[in-house]
């Protein structure tokens, strides 16, 4: 299984200027390959000899391959993608990581020089960089710059248990898990989420009558950013609720075409078109597989509205799910028992 370790760069002034050089020269050469692999209608082999650009010979190694990867892209794509944005990537054997020191080579007056850049390191990051490394890959995002080096860990050992977790995604609660053993689990929001997204609308709305275009974009990207922190807390509670509940298997509902099956209240049609759930059923899926817990999908058709014991169809008042057979709980919590027993179906969310 394999994982990305994203780590922040302190590069000095110096260390930058490096950096920047080095990337920008990486992907004009891997632009220029791909041209030139287009024109011969074939991937070239190519050596670093056959590169004429001030780059280690690693580096130039690195961009042969992922211009070959590009111009196979290209084939299927039917048209040729001409990377943008400046990034640089070396193979496993020519960057070292020691004491929160990141090693590796760049071009300095025409030759070969490396450069030892600091790196802020978690603990959890130290110990997932003691398994197999693969390429580092460096590039800036929003003014920081990131190292992002693939790893190879073992595969965790599957649960042995036969207990089984239903999750269903909503907008006034975000995830509800219910356990096969009748333990319950309500995590996120909605309210607060539905606020924050309103709350970046308002500030939209003033900053389009101002004009301000680029503040508009950024304010985009930041809502973003809180939208998909929110969708990593979420997964997170209910991946650990699972694991301290012994689940063997997550099961959640197939999500594809939800915007326009799903039937809301027009006050949520906005928020149902704005939150990811596909983002979410993802981000849960990848956690549950690392902790060993495996992921179905099933079939979402009436699991909010039938019920677990007698499996009548009925309709839920706001969030009271009530039968006639007696059976009342909250509708979400009902929708996660049903999950649970629902038919799985291929594919992912």
């Amino acid at each position: 299984m394999e994982k990305t370790a994203k780590i922040k760069l302190l590069p000095t002034k110096k260390q930058e200027k490096n950096l920047i050089d080095i990337s920008k020269e990486y992907i004009k050469t891997v632009n220029t390959l791909v041209s030139k692999m287009v024109q011969a209608k074939k991937a070239l082999n190519l050596s670093s000899k056959d590169v004429q650009v001030p780059m280690p010979s690693a580096v130039k190694n690195q961009a042969i391959r992922d211009a070959k990867s590009v111009y196979r892209r290209s084939k299927k794509l039917k048209r040729v993608p001409i990377l943008k944005k400046p990034v640089c990537i070396w193979n496993n054997q020519n960057y070292k990581i020691k004491d929160n020191i990141i090693e590796f080579p760049v071009c300095i007056n025409a030759k070969s020089k490396r450069i030892a850049i600091k790196a802020v390191l978690t603990e959890y990051q130290k110990e997932l960089l003691k398994n197999k490394l693969g390429t580092l890959r460096i590039t800036k995002k929003s003014n920081k710059w990131i190292a992002q080096i693939c790893v190879t860990v073992p595969d965790p050992k599957p649960k042995e248990t036969d207990i089984i977790m239903g999750v269903d995604l909503g907008l006034k609660s975000p995830a509800v898990a219910v356990t096969s053993t009748g333990k319950t689990k309500f995590t996120g929001n909605g309210r607060q989420n539905k606020y924050i997204r309103r709350k970046f609308k308002t500030k939209r709305r003033k900053l389009g009558k101002a004009k301000k275009l680029n503040a508009i974009k950024n304010l985009n990207d930041k809502e973003q950013r809180w939208m998909k922190d929110q969708d990593h807390k979420i997964s997170r509670k209910v991946v650990d609720f699972a694991i301290d509940n012994k689940v063997s298997t997550i099961r959640l509902e197939k999500l594809s075409n939800i915007r326009t099956t799903a039937r809301t209240s027009r006050k949520n049609e906005k928020n149902l078109h704005a939150w990811s759930f596909y983002r979410l059923a993802s981000y849960i899926e990848y956690k549950a597989k690392l902790a060993g817990i495996a992921v179905e999908f099933v079939n979402p058709k009436y699991t909010s509205q039938t019920c677990p014991v007698c499996k009548i169809l009925n309709q839920a008042k706001d969030r009271k799910y009530q039968c006639t057979c007696g059976f009342s709980s909250h509708r979400d919590r009902v929708a996660g028992m049903n999950i649970i027993h629902a038919p799985v179906i291929d594919g992912a969310a």
